[in-house]
């Protein structure tokens, strides 16, 4: 069958990467064939358009530049590596994708939708996920443990308190929309409760996919 694509994200701090990979291990632990990547990135010429995105030196970026770049790493990103590995089978594990874009383009950067809406399908290409998690924290919570990093944040990550709480509110805003698709869970949960709960939601949904098959 075609594999499943599970997706994890949420505002910077949000712990969706520790997430991603707890339930990568139980998966791999448990049999299953599985690839963890991230956006943007996951191949050689996406992560070379990440450092551009990402990097402190690029501050003047515009709204529309910083868009359309995370377009095109998403679209070499799917067409290389996430579609091949769902078409063969893999269980592919994301760290943002499809809703990032519209949380924070959308919601954060007040591009119209119908713009984001026309680009990421071209960029994705026909790929959807099957399952989003979003953590959700406080902007309070994620500044916190943004500061605690031993780094020093990144473009996005130096973004203001308004412009995360517009990005956090765009994210519950996209869950509440798309239910059946797009899980809201406390980020600020124990990480193993709140690993716990996103497993049994993945297994839920190999269990359906199994089922559409019958």
């Amino acid at each position: 069958m075609r594999g499943l694509f599970i997706v994890f994200d949420g505002i910077d701090g949000c712990g969706k990467s520790t997430q991603l990979d707890r339930s990568a291990e139980l998966l791999k632990r448990d049999g299953y064939s599985v690839i963890t990547t991230r956006e943007p990135g996951g191949t050689v010429i996406s992560e070379k358009i990440r450092s551009i995105i990402l990097s402190p030196d690029n501050r003047e970026m515009t709204c529309e530049c910083e868009l359309l770049l995370y377009a095109a790493a998403r679209a070499q990103h799917v067409r290389e590596k996430i579609a091949p590995a769902l078409k063969q089978g893999v269980m592919v594990l994301c760290d943002r994708f499809d809703c990032a874009t519209f949380a924070y383009q959308g919601f954060g950067r007040n591009i119209p939708f119908s713009l984001l809406e026309a680009i990421n399908t071209i960029a994705a290409g026909g790929v959807q996920p099957d399952l989003t998690f979003i953590f959700d924290i406080t902007v309070d919570a994620a500044f916190k443990r943004l500061n605690a990093m031993e780094k020093l944040p990144d473009r996005l990550e130096s973004g203001s308190r308004e412009f995360f709480s517009r990005v956090a509110e765009g994210y519950r805003t996209l869950a509440h929309r798309n239910p059946e698709k797009i899980v809201l869970l406390n980020g600020e949960l124990p990480v193993e409760k709140l690993g716990d709960k996103v497993f049994k939601k993945i297994i839920e949904a190999i269990k359906l996919k199994l089922q559409q098959m019958i």
